[in-house]
């Protein structure tokens, strides 16, 4: 019959649609629906995206015996992947600059520069991120004249890994409008100088801006590609949603146009940068989008403080490594808690980056005292919560504030953390396991490019502790891991829950979006490092794939 009617409509000329029922069968598919947690066959409306029915193969095929079968063999499936702080445009930007992550002396971050340097027209900028002055033998923070020496006429500007400081060369430091001598700094950054007052190369937190702003910026149709470029990779790394942390309204009109023309391959849950003119643009506008919708913006991200690595988060007391530093403040308290009023009275969500524990203890106050009662509802967030002083890891829960961390942070951090805190300051440092303790919601993500895309290495961090070496043996403060279940979890209906989604992403449940992802074996029978090297075979998002490994 189907045979027929699709002859007839092709015969009068009439489009010929898809088959709406798919069955999707795999050796197991774990749903996180609470009454049927594993299933080995699912039906999925592909004209609506949603799944239909949970059962057995034959359950499925005796319910719609006309679907179009998708028999995934012996794959695992899980609800799409969804990261809950990353960032698309640094991402696909940064795949297209000198990659510098893993790189462990100056020697060998020159080495890639000049690489990438022949490639590129001798007059243009040189640019790139991920050095990591812990990872090198001398662990102190560079200079411009180590860049001059290979680069002494072609502007050379770099990020360092975590984003919050950069490092230029001579030739980009003649570039800078303003004097950068002296005593003076900008505010909520840093300006590193020697005895002289002569300026390093390295700027911190706001600070870069003074560089940046003189390079030329990306067009509308590089933007464009370096969405798209992001959107893919992370689809083919597991991903079925992004929450995007900070855009400008120009860059999240050039995502509204992909959504016209339906090329998002992934759901994004965008964030508008928070400063004040954004935000009366934004209040002005209105939120965009719904629960449920491939892109949205509705949410806007704050800055309180900087990072640890560069040692710009705020802190309680003095960095142990540098006394007389106790961080910065990006925004102070007062613009903070202005910035907060104005998006309250916008009903927008709110998201503020804070990683030392005096940033943190800040932003849950402040959060108190804008929302009172109100708060829980609002779903609030803390980005990162690296850094808390244990008498504040209670109050995310008490306060209904939700924990947006990265579980490959800590597995990065490590090495130094100690240092930059001291042995006695640890009690709160990355506390999955306690925010989970005491009740708070845990969205889990990566913040790409800072780290990398995939979702696998977040697992693996979140269970172990441990970096790829599987060192150190029984994990870094190892009372504080996970199990796969709570971090999977985190990583599915926990960032729905952050994004007011609970209702139609992160489980696979009649009702919901048919969100996939298929791995070659199944998570929860492989060793934990082996989680790692899993394979994404597939990756399904609204009842269509939107990535299939190459066979």
């Amino acid at each position: 019959m189907r045979l027929i009617l699709g002859l007839l409509a092709l015969a009068l000329g009439l489009p010929v649609c898809a088959e709406p029922l798919v069955q999707i069968s795999a050796a197991k598919i774990y749903t996180q629906d609470p009454h049927q947690a594993v299933v080995e066959s699912m039906l999925v409306d592909s004209r609506r995206g949603i799944v239909v029915a949970l059962g057995t193969r034959a359950e499925m095929a005796q319910r719609a015996p006309d679907a179009r079968l998708v028999d995934l063999g012996s794959a695992t499936v899980t609800p799409g992947l969804i990261d809950a702080h990353g960032h698309l445009l640094g991402q696909g930007l940064g795949m297209a600059r000198a990659d510098l992550v893993g790189t462990r002396s100056k020697g060998e971050i020159l080495e890639r520069l000049r690489l990438k340097a022949a490639e590129l027209p001798p007059e243009s900028w040189l640019l790139g991120r991920g050095w990591d002055q812990n990872d090198w033998e001398n662990a102190a923070f560079p200079s411009a004249a180590d860049l001059d020496r290979a680069f002494p006429n072609r502007p050379v500007f770099l990020r360092r890994i975590d984003g919050h400081a950069g490092w230029a060369n001579s030739a980009a430091l003649a570039r800078v409008k303003r004097d950068l001598s002296g005593e003076w700094q900008p505010e909520g950054g840093r300006i590193l100088r020697d005895g002289g007052g002569k300026p390093t190369g390295v700027f911190v937190d706001a600070a870069i801006a003074l560089v940046e702003r003189e390079i030329p910026q990306p067009t509308k149709a590089e933007i464009r590609q370096a969405f798209a470029v992001a959107m893919q990779f992370a689809a083919s790394s597991g991903l079925t949603g992004v929450h995007d942390m900070g855009m400008s309204f120009a860059q999240f009109e050039v995502l509204r146009q992909m959504d016209r023309e339906d090329a998002l391959p992934i759901r994004v849950y965008a964030h508008a940068d928070g400063d004040a003119l954004a935000l009366r643009a934004l209040c002005a506008l209105g939120p965009f989008g719904k629960a449920g919708d491939r892109l949205q913006l509705r949410a806007v991200k704050l800055y309180m403080d900087g990072a640890l690595g560069s040692r710009g988060a705020r802190l309680l007391a003095d960095y142990s490594d540098e006394p007389g530093n106790r961080g910065i403040w990006v925004t102070e308290p007062a613009q903070l808690e202005a910035l907060v009023r104005r998006a309250d009275q916008c009903g927008l969500q709110v998201a503020t980056h804070a990683i030392g524990d005096e940033a943190n203890r800040v932003v849950l106050d402040t959060y108190a005292r804008v929302k009172g009662e109100r708060l829980a509802a609002a779903r609030w967030r803390v980005e990162h919560a690296q850094i808390v002083d244990p008498s504040d890891l209670g109050r995310f829960a008490e306060l209904g504030v939700i924990a947006s961390m990265q579980p490959t942070h800590a597995t990065s951090d490590m090495p130094w953390v100690p240092a930059r805190l001291g042995p006695d300051r640890l009690g709160g440092a990355y506390a999955w396991r306690e925010m989970l303790k005491t009740g708070s919601h845990l969205a889990f993500g990566s913040d790409f490019p800072v780290e990398a895309v995939s979702p696998l290495l977040g697992l693996y961090a979140a269970i172990t502790r441990q970096d790829l070496d599987q060192l150190p043996r029984g994990g870094w403060l190892p009372d504080q891991r996970l199990d796969l279940a709570e971090a999977l979890a985190a990583f599915t209906v926990g960032a729905a829950y952050a994004s007011f989604e609970e209702g139609q992403i992160g489980r696979l449940s009649p009702g919901f979006q048919a969100d996939l992802v298929a791995f070659d074996a199944d998570p929860f029978d492989v060793s934990a490092r082996a989680i790692v090297d899993l394979t994404i075979e597939q990756t399904w998002v609204a009842g269509k794939p939107v990535f299939q490994r190459a066979q």
